[in-house]
């Protein structure tokens, strides 16, 4: 896999637990988060564009 410039998360704040993103030459968006930078997580642009739209719809709200 070539190198992916990863970009933290605008709405991350300063220090621990922040999210980053990079676009893969695959065409995924691949997903770490500081605390585990080794675990990075794949998604189509579209599955996560609809992921994130549920979330602020509110979709999840019940799991917490």
């Amino acid at each position: 896999m070539s190198e992916l410039e990863w970009q933290k998360s605008s709405y991350s704040g300063q220090g621990a637990n922040c999210l980053y993103f990079a676009a893969a030459s695959d065409g995924t968006v691949r997903i770490r988060e500081s605390a585990q930078p080794g675990v990075v997580l794949a998604a189509a642009p579209e599955a996560l564009r609809e992921l994130i739209r549920e979330i602020k719809a509110g979709e999840y709200d019940d799991l917490t």
